[in-house]
């Protein structure tokens, strides 16, 4: 069932946003050679913590972070650990989630660590330029086949290609709500979106093939052929103009 929220619910969705994307800025910060990802991760729950939110993503379904921190080609769901440290030339996938007040953000970005390969800087734009791609249908009385058209096909067109095993999703007082929004599909098809939806869309695209494999910790997502992974998304609303970006470190 698709929960479209007022216009009250949406403004503490704004606040729970930018506890959100101010979490990625403290990750940013973190991130150096020579650190752990444990070390991200603890950055990152003190900062949602003192905020007065809890990290959404801390204990759901048993992960054991504070946030997912993928790197290279792992592609999203990386478990923060002391024993992965960070090396000049990765890329550095971090996604967080913050609840405050009973209500959910959910934002991800990919880090450059020092110099990285052109191809690695080419995939984080392609993939950051693909959700403003879907942002352009994002709109009331569109479907949600325009915003996965929108990125697989601007995805394709660089080059590279959409993982198609993990997908975009309704987003409120629950982490994971309906409608799912797919990084693929087809123009003009799937469920209309509405004023009041709010969505996290999350392009997640591999350098080479789309397909991917769950490592045996049951949580670790990577290419089945080892390319690069990068991953961007915000949670955003519907509106009868342009959508809202609730995931803004400048809300």
């Amino acid at each position: 069932m698709i929960i479209i929220k007022k216009p009250d619910q949406i403004m503490l969705m704004k606040k729970a946003g930018k506890i959100t994307a101010e979490a990625l800025l403290v990750a940013r910060d973190a991130i150096k050679p020579g650190v752990s990802t444990k070390e991200v991760d603890m950055k990152i729950r003190r900062f949602i913590e003192k905020c007065g939110a809890h990290p959404s993503f801390l204990g759901y379904n048993g992960f054991p972070g504070s946030a997912c921190i993928s790197i290279n080609d792992q592609v999203i769901h990386g478990i923060p650990s002391d024993r992965v440290i960070i090396k000049e030339g990765d890329i550095v996938k971090v996604d967080v989630g913050a609840r405050f007040r009973g209500y959910n953000g959910d934002s991800a970005r990919t880090f450059p660590v020092g110099k990285v390969s052109d191809e690695a800087l080419r995939l984080i734009s392609v993939t950051e330029q693909s959700f403003y791609e879907a942002m352009k249908v994002a709109k009331a009385g569109n479907r949600i086949g325009d915003i996965g058209h929108a990125v697989e096909s601007f995805v394709i067109s660089n080059g590279f290609s959409v993982v198609k095993d993990y997908v975009g999703h309704g987003i409120g007082t629950e982490l994971h709500e309906d409608p799912q929004i797919p990084n693929y599909g087809s123009a003009g098809r799937g469920a209309r979106l509405y004023t009041g939806m709010t969505v996290a869309i999350e392009p997640m695209v591999n350098a080479g093939d789309f397909r991917v494999t769950t490592k045996r910790d049951g949580w670790t997502v990577v290419t089945s052929d080892g390319s690069l992974s990068a991953h961007y998304e915000n949670t955003i609303a519907i509106t009868d103009g342009e959508p809202i970006v609730l995931t803004d470190a400048e809300n």
